[in-house]
């Protein structure tokens, strides 16, 4: 086989089918819960029935009287962990309690009915102590975190923002808040852990990141690099949720060491809503002034969100604000509360989606105030280049994503006017999300057959992964894509960064790149020789990235949404909703489509029926499930359609791709609500736009 033998495939930028698709059809893939034995058990996580305290006695005899119950796990027989970065990973070590649902034992049971009937008989007494669950904005200890989830500065200021704010003409100072969301993916966390010796194990995990897993877990046992394998073939969905190491994890993990048998530990749907993170609820005062012609004059975004008293996570909520609107001064502050709850985590664009829905709901009643067409605002507040850090764009089309997406929508024609109860109104929001890189290794081989084997620890959590990677290592390597093994989701594969940040194409598929490009140099010093047992080469993409000259990186889009609004019921229905977007250059525009769908379909949720509530009598969390936090569903969906421009940056990654996972939900929520206001003249500042906040301010 020579090089001069292959035809130039173009296999990136054509809608290939999931390679996976028809295994997850027919139900030949296997997921983490389903990697059972004959001699597997199965454990059942009790979480604790208060909100803060110190458990006082663990009766453990009636559940073990249970018929097919092996033994109770709890932090009386627990193996002591070594110390991790993340405490909710410090399980069953002591007799505290820091929140409603926080691990306090394991029931292992030969069978998961078994199991479940042990938990419901384990008796567990606790000495209880005052809490407190409800964020304030007025909360005495509000606490400055140090830093910003991602790294970023918690308060940045420039510019004189007071004097902005009086020379303004107008002035807009709303506060608009967000609730607690939660990631519900279709696929609960689950775990399927055994000890292959005393300082080995494997487990098979629901995981965006099988790498990390893999650290976490041999740090958390004391073990060595590699001494932990973890396995996450298949994963269904995770929107940040699975990012990093979740308890369930090492609950499997002390559960098999307790028994010396494989354990799979899986999380019933409530128990989501405690254990694996959640968007934290904000509260945000925006203040933006402008000029009677619209040009901002100074920006103002202050937050107040909460953490857990275990670990301190401060979502970057104003950290869009930073880089998206021209202005001559800003400040941007983030305030902590940490209360008696779980730790929040990441949910589909973290930051960006709540913080753009308080920005954007503050530009269009900055566009009411002044009489200007919300399009037009924006594209009177675009920057040259990057407001917050100077640097020049690798790329920025957001205007032409307004202008295209205006068309599209059909926004200069009049609306229609509605019938009988129902009015109609349309609105308009920005979209926009950092195009992120970060250093991975792949190694790609030669068979002699003429195939070729490309492995990396990458994760599939449903957005295709496997398929782009494989047309991108088609390319790379100059070969029909049908010669392209694709291997992902095994720490055991060259290491990968996870699956989050919307940079999972871009990393990766830059570390694919460059091991395809150095098999080929490899093939052309043999003359297309291929050794019976392969000819490899392996790339890392740490140097390369970090050589890259400094640019401000994003993506960017323009949401359009059309609203009717019932005047009798309240009752909001989205018929239809557009989003245009600048994304780089598409990959497999099939699941691009998919993707931004996805998005979008997250944000109307978001705007109009998601809501999670803590009672502050309990400290639990009210509606821990699917009858009661309300998602959205087909009913609730109407036309939602997707462009994007042809955009081509040179400065991003070989396949010039930004990342399209998690741009499709920012903004979608204040186009929404500026509709319902187009449709009624009502504001719903804060989320999500329930009939009865329509009807109180109609």
């Amino acid at each position: 086989m020579t090089r001069a033998e292959l035809r130039r495939p173009h296999a990136v930028g054509s809608a290939y089918e999931r390679v996976e698709g028809r295994d997850k059809v027919v139900g030949a893939a296997r997921y983490a819960a389903e990697f059972v034995r004959d001699e597997a058990c199965h454990g059942w996580i009790v979480g604790s029935t208060v909100a803060r305290g110190r458990i006082t006695e663990v009766d453990t005899a009636t559940a073990a009287a249970v018929p097919g119950v092996i033994d109770v796990l709890w932090h009386g027989n627990a193996h002591r962990l070594t110390e991790v970065d993340d405490a909710e990973l410090m399980v069953l070590q002591d007799d505290r309690v820091q929140y409603h649902g926080r691990p306090v034992a394991v029931v292992i049971g030969r069978t998961l009915e078994a199991a479940r009937a042990g938990a419901a008989a384990l008796r567990i007494d606790y000495d209880v102590e005052p809490f407190h669950v409800q964020l304030s904005a007025h909360d005495p200890d509000l606490v400055v975190p140090d830093e910003l989830n991602a790294g970023f500065p918690t308060d940045t200021e420039s510019g004189d923002v007071e004097a902005g704010l009086t020379r303004a003409d107008v002035v807009v100072d709303q506060e608009y808040r967000t609730p607690h969301l939660h990631n519900v993916p279709m696929e609960p966390h689950a775990t399927t852990a055994r000890w292959d010796a005393a300082d080995q194990a494997t487990v098979y995990d629901s995981t965006q990141n099988s790498s990390e897993v893999s650290r976490t877990a041999a740090q958390a046992f004391g073990l060595g690099a590699g001494a932990v394998t973890v396995h996450s073939e298949h994963v269904g969905g995770g929107f940040g949720s699975k990012g990093t190491t979740r308890p369930n994890v090492i609950l499997a993990l002390l559960a098999a060491r307790l028994v010396d048998r494989p354990v799979t530990v899986t999380l019933t749907r409530e128990m989501t809503f405690h254990l694996v993170g959640y968007r934290t609820p904000t509260i945000q005062r925006v203040r933006l002034g402008a000029t009677a012609a619209g040009r901002l004059t100074a920006i103002v975004h202050e937050t107040v969100e909460q953490s857990s008293r275990l670990l301190d996570f401060a979502e970057q909520t104003g950290e869009s604000t930073r880089h998206m609107y021209a202005a001559p001064a800003r400040r941007v502050t983030h305030r902590l509360s940490r209360l008696d709850v779980p730790t929040p985590r990441w949910l589909r664009a973290p930051g960006e989606a709540p913080g753009m829905f308080a920005v954007e709901a503050a530009m269009d009643e900055l566009a009411e105030q002044l009489g200007l067409d919300p399009v037009e605002l924006r594209i009177a507040n675009e920057p040259e280049t990057d407001p917050d850090s100077g640097l020049r764009f690798s790329s920025r089309h957001y205007v032409e994503c307004l202008r295209e997406g205006a068309r599209l929508f059909g926004w200069s024609r009049p609306r229609p006017q509605g019938t009988g109860p129902w009015r109609v109104g349309r609105g308009v929001a920005g979209s926009t999300y950092p195009a992120y890189q970060q250093p991975s290794s792949a190694r790609a081989t030669a068979r002699a057959d003429g195939t070729f084997d490309v492995e990396i620890a990458a994760a599939d959590i449903g957005t295709g992964a496997r398929t782009v990677l494989r047309q991108i290592a088609a390319d790379a390597l100059q070969v029909p894509i049908d010669r392209v093994r694709m291997h992902v989701g095994s720490s055991a594969l060259p290491q990968a960064s996870g699956a989050g940040g919307s940079s999972g194409t871009a990393s990766w598929g830059r570390a694919v790149t460059r091991a395809s490009e150095q098999l080929c140099d490899r093939l052309t010093a043999v003359g297309g020789a291929v050794p019976f047992d392969g000819l490899s080469a392996e790339a890392d993409t740490t140097d390369e990235l970090s050589a890259q000259p400094a640019l401000a990186r994003f993506a960017y889009g323009a949401q359009f949404v059309e609203a009717r609004v019932n005047t009798i019921t309240g009752e909001v229905r989205v018929p239809r909703a557009l989003g245009t977007f600048a994304v780089g250059r598409v990959v497999n525009p099939r699941l691009a489509r998919s993707q931004l769908i996805g998005g979008m379909t997250m944000g109307l949720s978001m705007a109009l029926l998601e809501e999670g509530r803590w009672d502050p009598a309990f400290g639990d969390t009210v509606n821990d499930n699917f009858a009661d936090y309300h998602i959205a569903a087909n009913a609730d969906i109407g036309d939602i359609d997707v462009h994007w421009l042809d955009e081509q940056d040179d400065h991003l990654n070989p396949m010039g791709s930004k990342g399209i996972g998690e741009i499709g939900i920012v903004g979608t929520a204040a186009a929404v609500t500026a509709a319902v206001h187009d449709a009624v003249g009502v504001r719903i500042r804060d989320l999500p736009v329930r009939l009865d906040k329509v009807l109180a301010a109609l």
